[in-house]
C-alpha cells in the first residue's frame, strides 16, 4: 500500500463505530473479556487525561448495547471475537446507560448543574422508546427530566429511575457506563463550589449504584479516585484499578508492540527511537505504556517531535497546588527535572481540598495525573504504597521546566526568564538587573514580596531553564555552609559554574547595594564553590543579589 491509501489517525475522535469504519484503530477489545471475567459489580478505572478512556467507554457501549442495528460487525474482526461464544454471546444484549461528564468544566455551580441536567436529559432522550412502552410505569418522571422540571433531588435519582425503566421495558438488567465522573469535582474544587458538586454527585452515585438490582454491572472512569468518604459513601462493591495496578494495565495508552505496529503500517520504523524517547516511559502496573495522544499526533504531524499532550492541559489543580510548595518539595521537583528518582508514599484515595496539605498527596496527584511514573512500588509494614518516582519521558521533562517549574516563578513570561538566564550566563549585570526590575515592577504587588524565600523561589525557577546543561541545586552544603542556588555544568571545561546567594530587606532600600556585596562576600568566605571546584570546574560566576520589594541590587566577582 502506498502512503496515499493509508487509513488516517483518529485524533480527537472518541466514536468507536466511526473509527472502526474510517480510521486506524488500536484494538483494545480484549478489555471486554477481562470485564466479563471480573466479579466486581462496579469498576472504576483511573488514568490521566487523553489516555483513551472515552473511546474505550464508547467501545463498551457499542459492544453491550441492544439496538436495532446489528453492531456485531464492529467486533467480528477484533480480538474479542476470537475468544469464543462465552464472550460474544453478550454482544448487543443489554440496555445501556452512558453518561459522560467530560464537558462539565463550568466555573460556577449554577452553570455546571445546568450542564449536568443536559447530560442526563440527553441520555433520557436516547431512550425515548420508554415513553411508548406499556411496561414502563412512571412516565411522568421521564417527562419531567425531558422538560427540565425535575427537582435537584429528583435529578439525583436519575440513574436509579432510568435503570428501573429500562429493566421494566427490556426485561434485562442494565450496563451502566459513567465517563470522567470526577471532571465535575475537579472544577468544583478549582472554582470554589466543591461542596455543592460533591453533595450532588454523592447522592446521584449512591442512589444509582448502591443496592440497585436493576444493574448487571457498571464501569466508571476518571483521573482520580475521590476518597470513599467524599463520593463513594456506602459503596462497598466498587473495585478501583489505578496506574499502579497490573490488571487492565494495557488497555489505556499504547503498548510497545502497538506503537511498533503503527510505525510499520505508516512506514516510519526509523522513527521508533525518537517516539520512544519523547512519549514512552509510563508504567501502568508492570506494563510499559506510551502516551497515545502524543503518539497519534506525532505520526500525523509528519513525525515532528514536540510536547503535544501539554497543549490539551485543563488540569487547574496541578498549577494551584504548585503555588504552595515548600523548599523540600521544590528540591524534589528539581531532582526529578535533573533525571533523578524521588521516593514518596502514594495514597490513591484523594480528597481535593487536602491535596496540598502533605508532600505525599502532591506526588500521588502528579503520579495519577500522568506527570510522574512509578519506577518501583513496594508495600510498607503499615500497608502503604511507597513509590520510586521519576519523569516518564522527554515530553514531560519539557512540561516540567517550561510550564510547571516556571509557574513557581509567579508566571514570569518566558521572554523575561530567558533574558535573565542569558544575563547570568554572560555575567551581564546591567541586563540582569534591568530584567529582574522589569518583572518585579510589572508582575507582582508589594504584598507578594514579603520574605527571602519568595525571591529564592523566583531565581530557582528561572535557574531550572538551565536543566539541559547544568545540574541545578538549592540549599546544599558546600565548603563551610549552605548556598542558596548553584548551577554546576554537566560538561566541565566548556561552561562556567554559577553560584547565587539571595538576601532581602523588609524595612527600606537603603544600603541594598551593600547587602548584595555582603552576599557576594559570603560566597567567598564560606567557600560555596569548594565542591564544584573539587570536581574540576575552574571558572565560577558568583552573584550576590539583594531585594527590597520591587528593587534589586547585584554584586558579582
Amino acid at each position: 500500500m502506498n502512503k496515499a491509501k493509508k487509513l488516517p489517525l483518529p485524533i480527537g475522535s472518541t466514536d468507536y463505530r466511526k473509527i472502526c469504519d474510517q480510521y486506524y484503530y488500536v484494538d483494545k477489545t480484549l478489555m471486554l473479556k477481562d470485564i466479563l471475567d471480573d466479579s466486581s459489580s462496579f469498576v472504576l478505572f483511573t488514568r490521566p487525561r487523553r489516555f483513551g478512556k472515552t473511546l474505550n467507554m464508547d467501545m463498551l457501549r457499542t459492544f453491550f448495547e441492544k439496538t436495532d442495528e446489528d453492531t456485531s460487525r464492529y467486533f467480528t474482526d477484533k480480538k474479542i471475537w476470537a475468544q469464543g461464544e462465552e464472550y460474544t454471546r453478550h454482544q448487543g444484549k443489554y440496555p445501556v446507560i452512558f453518561l459522560s461528564f467530560k464537558d462539565a468544566k463550568q466555573n460556577t455551580w449554577e452553570e455546571m448543574y445546568a450542564e449536568i441536567q443536559e447530560t442526563i436529559k440527553d441520555e433520557f432522550y436516547r431512550h425515548y422508546e420508554l415513553m411508548d412502552s406499556d411496561k414502563v410505569k412512571d412516565k411522568a418522571y421521564f417527562q419531567s427530566i425531558l422538560n427540565g422540571k425535575a427537582s435537584k433531588a429528583e435529578l439525583g435519582k436519575s440513574i436509579l429511575r432510568l435503570s428501573e425503566m429500562l429493566r421494566q421495558h427490556y426485561g434485562q438488567k442494565v450496563v451502566l457506563l459513567i465517563d470522567e465522573y470526577d471532571t465535575t469535582i475537579q472544577s468544583g474544587h478549582a472554582y470554589n463550589f466543591y461542596d455543592d458538586v460533591i453533595n450532588f454527585m454523592r447522592n446521584m452515585l449512591s442512589a444509582g449504584l448502591k443496592d440497585n438490582n436493576n444493574i448487571a454491572f457498571g464501569i466508571l472512569t476518571g483521573i482520580l479516585r475521590v476518597a470513599k468518604e467524599s463520593i463513594f459513601s456506602g459503596l462497598n462493591n466498587i473495585r478501583v484499578y489505578s496506574v499502579l495496578d497490573r490488571k487492565y494495565s494495557s488497555y489505556f495508552g499504547f503498548t510497545n508492540a502497538e506503537v511498533e505496529d503503527m510505525a510499520l503500517y505508516y512506514e516510519k520504523e526509523d522513527k521508533l527511537p525518537e517516539v520512544k524517547e519523547w512519549y514512552d516511559g509510563y508504567i501502568f502496573g508492570e506494563t510499559e505504556i506510551f502516551n497515545p495522544w502524543s503518539v497519534l499526533n506525532y505520526f500525523a504531524n509528519d513525525c515532528l517531535a514536540m510536547p503535544y499532550w501539554v497543549q490539551t492541559s485543563e488540569n487547574f489543580v496541578v498549577y494551584d497546588l504548585l503555588n504552595c510548595l515548600n523548599t523540600e518539595i521544590f528540591q524534589k521537583l528539581n531532582e526529578l527535572v535533573s533525571g533523578k528518582i524521588v521516593t514518596s508514599i502514594v495514597e490513591t484515595n484523594v480528597v481535593y481540598p487536602e491535596i496540598k496539605n502533605r508532600a505525599e498527596n502532591i506526588f500521588a496527584f502528579l503520579l495519577m495525573t500522568g506527570y510522574l511514573k512509578a519506577v518501583r512500588t513496594t508495600l510498607t509494614p503499615f500497608g502503604d504504597r511507597e513509590c520510586e518516582l521519576s519523569i516518564p519521558n522527554k515530553e514531560l521533562t519539557n512540561v516540567y521546566y517550561k510550564e510547571i517549574i516556571a509557574h513557581l516563578s509567579d508566571n514570569m513570561s518566558m521572554n523575561i526568564a530567558y533574558t535573565v538566564s542569558k544575563a547570568l550566563m554572560e555575567k551581564d549585570i546591567y541586563l540582569l538587573k534591568k530584567s529582574l526590575n522589569t518583572f518585579l515592577l510589572e508582575a507582582i504587588s508589594f504584598h507578594d514580596t514579603v520574605n527571602e524565600n519568595y525571591y529564592h523561589g523566583l531565581l530557582l525557577g528561572i535557574s531550572l531553564l538551565f536543566h539541559e546543561k547544568y545540574f541545578v541545586r538549592s540549599n546544599r552544603e558546600s565548603g563551610n555552609g549552605r548556598y542558596d542556588i548553584a548551577l554546576e555544568p554537566k560538561n566541565i571545561g566548556r561552561l562556567p559554574g554559577i553560584i547565587i546567594e539571595v538576601k532581602s530587606k523588609n524595612d527600606n532600600a537603603e544600603s541594598l547595594a551593600a547587602l548584595a556585596k555582603k552576599a557576594l562576600e559570603q560566597i567567598d568566605a564560606k567557600q560555596y564553590d569548594a565542591d564544584m571546584k573539587s570536581r574540576g570546574v575552574q571558572t565560577v560566576y558568583k552573584y550576590g543579589i539583594a531585594f527590597y520589594k520591587k528593587i534589586v541590587e547585584i554584586a558579582t566577582n
